[in-house]
């Protein structure tokens, strides 16, 4: 094989991988939409039968609904990460601690042992 069979080879397995990938994403969008299940058989039939056509029409008509589709799953995707994140994380670190920990002493709930002591506890942790 010389090489520009070999690039020729190439390319066309990267136009498979772009068509795969086309692919799977308009099917998850089809599941991701608020149509109602019989529009998404048809549509899952239309792109199983005449799959070239079956995309491009698709994409022609939710091409712009797709894109918000995708914009807001990537905002729940994110908020999920950032709460998770944040539960994690706890109740925001040892400065928050010490912060309430002066709040409870200046109002006279905590004494100056008990203080030193929680104090202590928060610094070593």
């Amino acid at each position: 094989m010389s090489l520009g069979d070999w690039l020729l080879a190439i390319f066309w397995f990267f136009l498979l991988v772009i068509w795969i990938w086309l692919l799977i994403t308009v099917v998850v969008d089809m599941f991701r939409s608020d149509m109602s299940g019989w529009a998404k058989a048809a549509w899952v039939l239309f792109v199983i039968i005449v799959p070239w056509l079956g995309v491009l029409v698709y994409l022609i008509v939710h091409g712009k609904d797709m894109q918000q589709r995708a914009i807001d799953h990537a905002a729940k995707v994110d908020q999920a990460q950032r709460e998770y994140i944040a539960a994690a994380a706890g109740s925001g670190g040892s400065a928050d601690e010490l912060e309430k920990l002066s709040q409870l002493h200046n109002q006279g709930v905590l004494t100056d042992d008990e203080y030193a002591a929680q104090k202590a506890k928060v610094l070593a942790a």
